[in-house]
């Protein structure tokens, strides 16, 4: 058992959150050592402009996903370099939860999520069981105007039936590399 945000989770379903936090960055931004390589050109953008940016995504997302009465982590957006750049280049990853609530009513707002994300300006490029233990139910959508994509997991009983001991909607809004503007340190920046 391992502790997240407070709640125990069985060691296999965070490693199966794990792989997906850390394979989203690397989907979106690929995995190559230079800037050329990237398969797009990084927009320029101040640290604190795009930690209020995810900010207001992951406001959005809340709002989709419309549970009433739920309680939601309080992390705020962190910063990251980017392995092709780390002088220049970084990201921003906010990861948060929803929970507190029935698990029919994280079931519904997860649809309401799948459903609400085309009508906002987002493509589901991604959304299924994943192949860990858990089973838990995922998606990934991409943004159509910003460098920024969401990854959602609805974590209630599987399957399997096993009871989820902590149900709940992990959210992970990631950008791509996006550019500091000239003379910003990154190195101070997280």
């Amino acid at each position: 058992m391992i502790r997240i945000n407070g709640r125990t989770r069985h060691r296999g379903s965070v490693i199966g959150v794990i792989a997906a936090v850390i394979t989203l960055p690397l989907a979106t931004t690929g995995c190559s050592n230079t800037v050329d390589d990237l398969g797009y050109t990084p927009t320029k953008l101040g640290v604190s402009e795009a930690r209020g940016k995810a900010k207001s995504i992951s406001s959005q997302v809340y709002d989709m996903i419309g549970v009433m009465g739920g309680k939601v982590t309080r992390p705020g957006p962190r910063v990251s370099l980017c392995d092709e750049d780390p002088d220049h280049l970084y990201k921003v990853r906010h990861t948060w939860s929803v929970y507190g609530v029935s698990e029919e009513q994280l079931k519904e707002g997860f649809e309401r999520l799948r459903s609400s994300l085309p009508e906002n300006g987002w493509k589901v490029v991604q959304y299924g069981r994943s192949k860990n233990a858990a089973k838990t139910l995922g998606m990934t959508a991409d943004s159509k105007s910003e460098p920024f994509a969401v990854n959602a997991d609805l974590w209630v009983t599987g399957e399997s039936g096993k009871k989820e001991e902590n149900p709940a909607i992990l959210v992970n809004v990631v950008s791509g590399c996006l550019r500091a503007p000239d003379g910003v340190n990154l190195h101070e920046e997280y």
